[in-house]
């Protein structure tokens, strides 16, 4: 399987994983909620799953963990979702070619058009957590049944 793979995409298979979140996970999950306001949805989220890794899904899909989410808000601060700047989202994963996702305070979910946050055009890509994460399995479906991860 590993080298029919390889010679299929050309190179061989990474680390595809839903890891379960630990006990440092939760800890960081919770802090986040009492950082800036987060839908309910991604703290819970937060407080199951430690991280998305799908390495192997076309350039990958990276749902990083709260202590990275953490981290970042502390280094960078919020990064802005509306072209009037005042809707605030954090950045929570990557689609590995370089497009950040971010999630709004309300729940919806953003990928940024260019690989820089520091003046991000944005485009929502679902309306809240469950919508997003239910794309991330169709592409993954999709890149299993015919090898296209497709646009998300």
């Amino acid at each position: 399987m590993t080298g029919e793979f390889e010679r299929q995409h050309g190179f061989a298979p990474g680390t595809n994983e839903v890891r379960l979140a630990s006990r440092d996970d939760q800890a960081a999950a919770r802090t986040l909620a009492q950082a800036i306001l987060i839908p309910a949805d991604l703290v819970t989220f937060y407080v199951c799953i430690g991280d998305v890794t799908w390495a192997d899904i076309g350039n990958g899909y990276f749902l990083d963990p709260a202590s990275d989410v953490l981290l970042r808000l502390h280094h960078y601060g919020a990064v802005d979702l509306g072209a009037d700047q005042k809707v605030h989202g954090l950045v929570i994963g990557s689609n590995g070619g370089g497009l950040s996702y971010a999630v709004g305070p309300d729940g919806s979910v953003h990928r940024t058009r260019t690989a820089s946050l520091d003046e991000p055009e944005l485009d929502k890509v679902a309306d809240d957590l469950r919508q997003f994460l239910e794309l991330l399995e169709q592409s993954l479906t999709r890149f299993v049944v015919g090898g296209e991860p497709g646009s998300l």
